[in-house]
């Protein structure tokens, strides 16, 4: 099968040819000539319009303009952090261990560039915990680094001091949202903070900080090199630049696909992917990981970008797309992932705490023969109630999927409340 055209090379290239581990080899790419360039030639000012010029919106979910976010760090004369989200969780998500793992150096240049940009002169990188094999790579990236002159004292012969921490996390989803990593970065337990203040004003150690994602720094180096007008013209005036699509699920080539944004959902699950398995209809897609409503057949030719996915009733979240066909039992697709939101919820807001679980139990409750008719009346009553009402996403997580599958295949729901009652008559 030919190489779709859709798919780009910019995060994505040279990995399975080139070992990007080794600096040396990096280097020969092109690495660490912008965080130079950056450094001796254009300054802090110039680092920062170019961010904001590209319009590069965060890869980790929110996609929230990345210049825009460095702007609100208040000019109060403070030390400034910024902390490169690695702690990746999203059900259905994985671009972000594979840069991880095979390109350490562009993240590491990314986030000293972002540094720079801001002003910072202590980054760090939240690693999740299971991510055993990424954190020793990344370890020996920044050795390598560090030895190079580019992290430490005097940053590419210049003035310009930055220290690079990697700490680890433990596992925990509810700490790839920005507060309860800082918090968790802090020693603290890892619970999203009330906002305002945002990070922003008060974050790191009470500090100004910012928090961005893995993919988002890694694309400063290339905004650099090819200036803010190529990555705004790539994909959608308002959703502009490329995008590491995880595609997986009942697709014959799952894995991760770079595109610009703007490329149709069809053209990612066929062109990228290889299409469904042989002899399957397509019955939902879900665009933006296990946090995302489903969306459907109708839907395929939709632009893949952030508003059109916002306008369609989904999100394009991290970028996870995980694909369904007509073997997919959406009460059991449903129940795990409610068990996943249940399990990871802090347990400081109500209706993520108490929402969750009892919608994971009503789902036992049925799948196991024992639900009623008003089960499924009162989920689908109950599950908008959890919506808005808590301190972070987490909560909010719990029921785009499942109520967009609930209104969609409800029979699926009730005829296994048939089923036992039949059984039980």
């Amino acid at each position: 099968m030919e190489r779709s055209t859709v798919i780009t090379e910019v995060l994505t290239k040279g990995i399975g040819e080139l070992n990007l581990r080794d600096i040396e080899v990096y280097r020969t790419t092109g690495g660490y000539v912008q965080l130079e360039r950056a450094v001796k030639e254009l300054g802090q000012k110039a680092v920062m319009d170019l961010a904001t010029g590209s319009n590069l919106r965060g890869r980790g979910g929110a996609g929230f303009p990345t210049g825009r976010k460095w702007s609100f760090l208040p000019d109060n004369g403070r030390p400034r952090y910024l902390v490169c989200n690695c702690d990746e969780a999203e059900p259905g998500t994985f671009k972000d261990h594979m840069l991880l793992e095979q390109t350490p150096h562009q993240i590491i240049e990314g986030i000293l560039i972002g540094a720079y940009a801001i002003g910072c002169h202590h980054a760090f990188i939240y690693i999740r915990g299971e991510f055993q094999d990424g954190f020793e790579i990344m370890r020996d990236a920044v050795k390598q680094a560090r030895a190079a002159g580019y992290i430490g004292k005097g940053i590419c012969g210049g003035d310009y001091d930055l220290e690079f921490t990697i700490h680890r996390g433990a596992g925990a989803y509810i700490c790839g949202e920005e507060t309860g990593l800082l918090n968790s970065l802090e020693g603290k337990r890892g619970e999203p903070r009330l906002k305002p203040p945002f990070p922003a004003i008060k974050g790191l150690y009470g500090e100004p900080t910012v928090v961005n994602n893995v993919e988002t720094l890694a694309y400063l180096p290339y905004i650099l090199r090819n200036g803010a007008e190529w990555f705004a013209k790539a994909g959608p005036e308002r959703s502009p630049g490329f995008k590491v699509v995880s595609v997986s699920g009942h697709v014959k080539k799952p894995g991760n696909y770079e595109v610009p944004l703007g490329t149709t959902i069809r053209q990612l699950i066929y062109d990228c992917a290889g299409g469904l398995r042989d002899g399957r209809t397509l019955v939902g897609v879900q665009p933006g990981g296990g946090s995302s409503a489903c969306l459907f057949p109708e839907h395929l030719d939709l632009s893949y970008d952030f508003d059109t996915i916002s306008k369609a009733g989904s999100m394009l979240g991290s970028g996870a797309m995980v694909v369904f066909d007509d073997t997919t039992d959406f009460v059991k697709a449903s129940y795990a992932l409610i068990r996943f939101y249940a399990h990871e919820s802090c347990g400081q807001c109500t209706p993520c705490r108490e929402g969750g679980s009892w919608i994971q139990k009503t789902l036992e409750r049925i799948l196991d023969g024992r639900g009623l008719d008003s089960d499924i009346d009162i989920l689908k009553s109950a599950c908008h109630q959890i919506t808005g009402l808590n301190l972070c996403a987490l909560g909010d997580s719990i029921e785009p999927f499942f109520g967009s599958v609930l209104n969609r295949f409800e029979d699926q729901f009730r005829a296994y409340v048939r089923n036992s009652q039949q059984v039980a008559s």
